[in-house]
């Protein structure tokens, strides 16, 4: 997972065509100079990109990495734009949910052999399923976010409901039944959940992992094809019942992005928001003061898995670059495991490496860190994770029609029809 994703950012990727892509070469002297495109965002993070670069810089004058700042809003057409035309960065940050397309046409070099014996052993297989496409690695994923529950603690406490943990957390008809007990007690216009929905797919189908939800389905001879379960049910299910008929959650967060349900959470009109991870940054700058919040893990399965779908962020090195050696020598840097400590802390996400994870600045207490770090062994590769045509399915099928669902606009049998039927006439056109 990528953390928040701002908007308003197409100036920052006029500049970056202006500025030009072309890719690594010489520079002065003869030391090689290579692009890094990063998507950090969060000025902590932005600060910390730029040191490393600097340090860097300052102990490899052979190799000067020229730093380039992208946008998660941009980044997908911004890449294809810039490997049609050969002027893609050396070293690439996207995610792995935007890798697909990008691996399997050949635009993103093969890590398997550029890669350090000490990276391949110091994140977990898991994770690395995450970036592998028909057997080979072409991205390092490094930072991962898990979903999590954002609480009004005053509000939870005084309504009386179990308050979850990691270790025994609410299932989902538990987390139900909660969120009715807390918007009795609140009171006419509050509501328990808020649900910022604007872009419902990543978080339905990542989320639906806990109850067996899987939704993408593979056969011996590597065709996808969707297949909506009842374990693919849970949480959509869930959710419009909250809104629709429970009245538990809140109709107009539905087209709210995370950012825009925070005032409410601040207000006390909502008590919980199931969020990203990241969003603890934007609740310490932005929460009123005496406001206290608390982190809960999302709702568990039937069998108290918390498991969920992650996306993590990656660093890729363009097929294109003629310094692949040394554009991977610059990922060994930036991963070392104190410096992916420092990108986790800037990016306020969980670092990928065991050895990174296992920091104890990233299981305090404070600030919710420590639940997140305790559902860093439940993060799975996402549903989505090597589907080619995602994107479009996602964009052209599953986001009308989940909105829809949501809202009470249709049925559970129109929305398997649209996520089903439709899906797969979109899908097969991406087979190979």
């Amino acid at each position: 997972m990528r953390g928040v994703r701002l908007a308003g950012a197409a100036a920052a990727a006029f500049a970056l065509l202006l500025a030009g892509c072309s890719g690594g070469g010489e520079a002065r002297g003869g030391a090689i100079t290579l692009r890094f495109q990063s998507l950090a965002w969060q000025d902590e993070s932005v600060q910390v990109n730029k040191e490393l670069v600097n340090e860097w810089n300052a102990a490899r004058p052979d190799v000067h990495v020229e730093y380039v700042q992208g946008s998660w809003d941009t980044v997908h057409d911004q890449l294809l734009t810039s490997f049609e035309g050969g002027e893609a960065p050396d070293i690439i940050h996207d995610a792995t949910d935007d890798l697909a397309d990008f691996a399997y046409g050949g635009d993103l070099a093969d890590l398997s052999t550029l890669l350090p014996d000490r990276i391949k052993r110091g994140i977990p297989a898991r994770s690395w399923e995450t970036a592998t496409f028909d057997g080979g690695v072409y991205g390092v994923p490094f930072l991962q976010e898990p979903r999590v529950l954002i609480a009004n603690k005053k509000l939870l406490e005084a309504s009386g409901v179990r308050i979850p943990t990691v270790a025994k957390p609410w299932s989902w008809p538990e987390f139900r039944t909660a969120s009715k007990r807390l918007t009795a007690r609140m009171g006419a216009g509050k509501y328990a959940v808020a649900w910022p929905l604007k872009e419902p797919v990543s978080a339905t189908l990542n989320l639906g992992l806990s109850t067996g939800g899987q939704l993408f389905h593979q056969d011996a001879e590597g065709k996808t094809t969707v297949s909506y379960t009842a374990g693919d049910a849970v949480v959509p299910d869930t959710i419009r019942a909250q809104v629709n008929t429970d009245r538990t959650a809140a109709a107009s967060t539905l087209g709210m992005g995370g950012s825009d349900a925070l005032p409410g959470l601040f207000g006390g009109k909502y008590a919980m928001v199931p969020l990203g991870f990241s969003y603890r940054q934007q609740i310490i700058q932005q929460a009123p003061k005496g406001f206290e919040w608390t982190v809960l893990p999302a709702p568990a399965g039937e069998q108290g898995t918390l498991e969920q779908g992650v996306s993590p962020q990656t660093l890729s090195v363009a097929e294109d670059s003629p310094h692949k050696k040394e554009a991977a020598e610059f990922i060994d840097f930036l991963l070392q495991p104190a410096n992916m400590v420092r990108l986790a802390k800037g990016d306020w996400l969980l670092p990928t490496g065991t050895r990174a994870l296992a920091d104890p600045s990233l299981h305090t207490a404070k600030d919710g860190w420590a639940t997140g770090a305790d559902l860093a062994h439940d993060l799975r590769s996402a549903p989505a994770q090597s589907v080619r045509g995602y994107p479009e399915w996602k964009d052209k099928v599953a986001t009308p029609a989940l909105q829809e669902y949501y809202s009470g606009g249709i049925d559970a049998g129109e929305l398997k029809k649209r996520l089903v039927k439709d899906g797969n006439l979109v899908l097969a056109r991406y087979q190979r």
